[in-house]
């Protein structure tokens, strides 16, 4: 959830955080969902003028969050380039043992040299290699997290006996990133493994999501789109032995609600009037991979077919040059899409209207789900609870409480048996 309406609610305030949290859990949403980066990613010129700079990290915030929630997921990002994966196990598992099993881990590989500056490196490594460190990471954290079985802690007062070292699995993993003796100091999460989460859209990174994700997050501005990834991912995720419902596939959505058309286009403009052009190209500078001088450009010319090849974020650069050329889009257009939705499906309408999207994007299997990104906070997010879910539960598309107890539960997927118990 992204956004502010009042320069009070600062990054800092965990009060701001509870009240969103509440909202999305009155209305029985799935999670919440806090993105990460390992650093200050914008430029001097913008810096005064994002918020992004000030919040909190997520695993620690969400910690929080868990004793003030009862039922709503816990949705924490975490990069495998620059965690180690004994230290990331161990928060993970705590967050999901302090929630009782509401907790997910959204995987990510990093995205800009600032953060790679923050520890040891002027340049990210090379994108497959995120990737492929990636890889071995979440192997050793699912190992990690195996090894002491569910009931390997039995903290007997009659024998003296506070684990059966018969259920500990010393995990000992010598690979080409990483060397982790184990075990982990924490008992097996509740959940098993807190549900993994995965956004990558490039040909590594979808690999990546249908090898081990079970939430994935996409930008998709378009059912077309939608329905073209969603087939492709499912696709690689059967052909890797997994079945179709144990990989949710939650396209972003951008709701500006209104009661009527009008007053949702307002609600847009006045939006678009507060967003300074510094801001806006800023915006559009990271997510099109830091490979432009939008500065430089003539905002009124065509945006060129393709564009130097970026080490960041490949997929959405993609994404983005592809909207552009099918829409004959001058890079002011590119620039106003980026800042109004990132490349995200962004409807402006009334709830009757928004609940048609996403219904229709739901029936035509180009999503499983949304994660629902509202512009403003709190104004966003209660627009869409108070107007568009209603709409939903009419249609009989979002239930009306929580069926389950832990967040896997709630999202249908399998508790994951232990590795090493199984082999047994």
């Amino acid at each position: 959830m992204a956004g502010s309406e009042r320069a009070r609610q600062c990054g800092g305030d965990v009060e701001r955080y509870e009240e969103l949290a509440r909202i999305a859990e009155s209305a029985a949403f799935h999670f919440v969902f806090i993105a990460d980066h390992q650093g200050v990613i914008d430029g001097h010129a913008i810096m005064s003028r994002v918020g992004r700079n000030d919040g909190f990290e997520p695993i620690t915030l969400l910690s929080a969050l868990s004793s003030r929630t009862r039922d709503i997921g816990l949705v924490a990002t975490a990069t495998t380039t620059y965690y180690q994966p004994y230290n990331l196990a161990r928060m993970f598992a705590s967050l999901d043992h302090l929630s009782k099993g509401r907790a997910a881990w959204n995987i990510v590989t990093s995205a800009m040299d600032p953060e790679a500056q923050n520890f040891g490196q002027e340049r990210l490594p090379d994108h497959d290699e995120r990737y492929a460190r990636a890889s071995e990471f979440v192997e050793i954290v699912k190992g990690l997290w195996d090894t002491w079985q569910d009931d390997a802690f039995v903290r007997d007062r009659q024998t003296g006996i506070y684990a059966d070292t018969a259920k500990l699995h010393v995990l000992n993993h010598r690979g080409n990133y990483f060397s982790v003796r184990g075990p982990l100091n924490i008992a097996r999460p509740p959940q098993g493994y807190p549900v993994l989460v995965q956004a990558g859209a490039s040909d590594a990174g979808i690999a990546f999501a249908a090898e081990v994700a079970e939430v994935v997050f996409t930008a998709e501005p378009s059912i077309e789109n939608g329905k073209r990834y969603y087939a492709s991912l499912k696709q690689k995720a059967r052909a890797l032995g997994r079945k179709d419902d144990r990989v949710v596939i939650m396209p972003g959505i951008v709701p500006i609600v209104g009661k009527t058309k009008q007053e949702a286009a307002e609600k847009l403009q006045r939006l678009r009037a507060a967003t300074h052009i510094d801001v806006q190209i800023g915006a559009a500078d990271i997510w099109l991979g830091a490979v432009t001088d939008l500065r430089s450009v003539d905002l009124d010319s065509l945006v060129p077919e393709t564009l130097p090849e970026t080490n960041s974020i490949k997929s959405r650069q993609k994404l983005l040059v592809g909207v552009a050329a099918r829409q004959k889009f001058t890079w002011r257009q590119l620039i106003q899409l980026i800042s109004d939705s990132k490349g995200h499906l962004m409807v402006v309408g009334t709830p009757e209207e928004i609940a048609d999207a996403m219904v229709g994007t739901f029936d035509q299997h180009a999503a499983d789900g949304f994660n629902v990104l509202p512009a403003t906070a709190p104004g966003g997010l209660k627009d869409f609870v108070d107007l568009v879910v209603p709409e939903l539960r009419r249609r009989g598309k979002f239930r009306s409480k929580y069926t389950g107890g832990t967040l896997r539960e709630n999202l249908g997927l399998e508790r994951p048996a232990n590795q090493f118990a199984q082999a047994m």
